[in-house]
This record gives C-alpha cells, structure tokens and sequence, in this order.
C-alpha cells in the first residue's frame, strides 16, 4: 500500500451513512477542513451536510471515486457488505493508498474479510466502531475502538482527534469489532438495572429525580443511569441509539460467544427483553426504551404514569 499523508485541507474524505450519528461525526471532519464527499439512501438525511459544503455521489462507489479515506457508518452487517464490497461498494472505487474506515458496529469476521480485499489492491482497512450514542457523536467526545495495522491507525490520528476523546487501537484487523461486543455486553445488562430500578422507584412513590440525587454518583451510577435515566422520567424515547441495532449487536456478541464456547446469561436475557420491545412496536426507539417492555411486564403503563 503507498504511503498516505491525512491532512485537512489535502486529504478528500468520503463518508457512507449519514443517520443520528454519521451526520454529527461527518460535520466535525468537515469543521477540521477536510473536504467531503457524501452518500446515504435518503439523500434528506444528508442536507445539513451538504449545506456545510459536502458534496454528493449516487452510489458507495461514487464516493470511493472522489475520495482518499472512505469512512462509512450504517446499520447491519449486510449495509456494511453491500456499502464496502457490493457492487457498487466503496472498494470498487478505491486506488492503492486508499484507505476504508467502518464505524458500523459488525461482525470481526467481516472486519477481517473487508481488511483481506482491500489489501490485495493495496488498499488499508480498519474497523473502528464507536461508544457514546447521539450525544457523542454531536460533541465529539466518542470512544472509538480500532483494530488493524498499526501505521495506518496512525495515519488517520487526525480524523480520531476530530470525532473522539477516547481513542484505543485495540490490535489487529477484527479486534475493534471484538471490543465493542465487550462494550455492548456491558451495556445490555446495565440497562436492565437501570430500568428495573427506576420502575421499583415508580412504584414505591417515590420522585424520580430526587432519587437520582442520590444514586447516580454513587457505586449504583453509570453512564446509561446518568444520560438516559432523565430521558426515561421524562418519557422521552427517542433514539441516542436504535432498539433494533442494539439487538443487532447482541446477537453478534452471542454468537461470537457460543463459537468461543462461552454462556452468557446476562446477554442471552437482554437480548429476549429487547426483542420483546420491538415486538410491541419500538424497534426504533432509543435502548432506554426498555422501560416500557419492563413497565408492560408489570402491568405499568409507563407513558400515562
């Protein structure tokens, strides 16, 4: 692979996936002085962007063409296969010292394979999936976890410095992938305390924001109790993070799980509660929105409370 320099105001940024988080994270590249070219299946969804000066390309492919570092963040393994190696996906469009960046959280295998294409052209490749939701995505304060060679992880410092505030290479090709499945197991069963506990607080009469007061610096605070427990008092579902996702990742960690020949109950119980709140309707809610299947299970009707 030919050596490349990331620099704004010379390096061409490409971005695939412009939802509640791509758009921000774009936009902060774009206020570093890169250019960029953009695509999403809506083009609506990428307006702020445009109107920031990105331009426009029709097809994943299109933006490889007109770029140096293709960064794309969608929503499923199949988005990133089709976005990346698809007929009209990035890689095709790509030159020898390119290089392409997938923020989607997905599967390492994936990540290993879209990392083999690329190297037979000379293109780099790493999986980089991010932590911190809507909010840090908007503030730039992301904890992005990378796996794939060093001196290209290092190439791309300046877009890490742009988007993130935590920013760890976690080994090879695969290994960022791997790590957000460590994150998002933790988040699975943090979210069923969180839930549980502000439903038990409900019930007992108690004010909601008083109580958190008291526990949420405590050893009982975290991040979900901190930024989405207000969410929930005030019935405000709407997405930092899609249901449907979440559940989309922990099916990925529980399968990653049973081929290492691990049991992971906490997980496994998460990701049935979670498929019963989009069976009753919020797959596209936000993964607070657990309180309301929680809230149903006890015969709650959390909205009217």
């Amino acid at each position: 692979m030919a050596e490349i320099k990331i620099q704004p105001g010379e390096t061409r940024i490409g971005w695939i996936g412009t939802g509640v988080m791509g758009a921000s994270m774009c936009g902060h590249l774009i206020d570093k002085g890169f250019s960029a070219t953009v695509y999403n299946r809506s083009k609506e969804k990428a307006a702020a962007l445009l109107e920031k000066g990105a331009s426009w390309a029709d097809s994943p492919r299109g933006v490889a063409d007109n770029s140096d570092v293709v960064f794309s963040i969608v929503g499923f393994p199949s988005d990133v296969r089709s976005v990346l190696l698809g007929e009209e996906g990035a890689l095709g469009g790509c030159q020898s010292g390119n290089l392409l960046v997938d923020m989607t959280t997905s599967e390492p295998s994936l990540a290993i394979e879209i990392y083999e294409a690329a190297k037979a052209i000379g293109v780099g490749s790493v999986d980089a999936p991010v932590s911190g939701g809507d909010v840090g995505a908007r503030e730039a304060r992301l904890s992005i976890m990378i796996g794939g060679e060093q001196e290209v992880v290092d190439a791309l410092q300046p877009c890490w410095d742009a988007m993130g505030k935590t920013i760890v290479h976690q080994g090879g090709p695969g290994a960022g992938q791997h790590t957000k499945m460590v994150n998002q197991t933790l988040i699975a069963s943090n979210m069923i305390g969180v839930c549980e506990a502000l439903l038990y607080g409900y019930q007992a009469g108690l004010d909601l924001p008083t109580v958190m007061q008291s526990v949420a610096t405590g050893a009982a605070g975290s991040w979900s109790l901190s930024n989405l427990g207000p969410r929930i008092i005030e019935n405000n579902f709407d997405p930092g993070f899609f249901v449907e996702h979440f559940i989309k990742d922990m099916g990925i960690a529980l399968d990653e799980a049973k081929r290492m020949g691990l049991c992971l109950p906490g997980l496994a119980l998460s990701h049935q509660l979670y498929l019963a709140l989009q069976s009753q309707g919020h797959g596209r809610d936000g993964t607070h929105a657990l309180e309301l299947a929680l809230a149903s299970l006890a015969g709650v009707d959390w909205k009217s409370r």
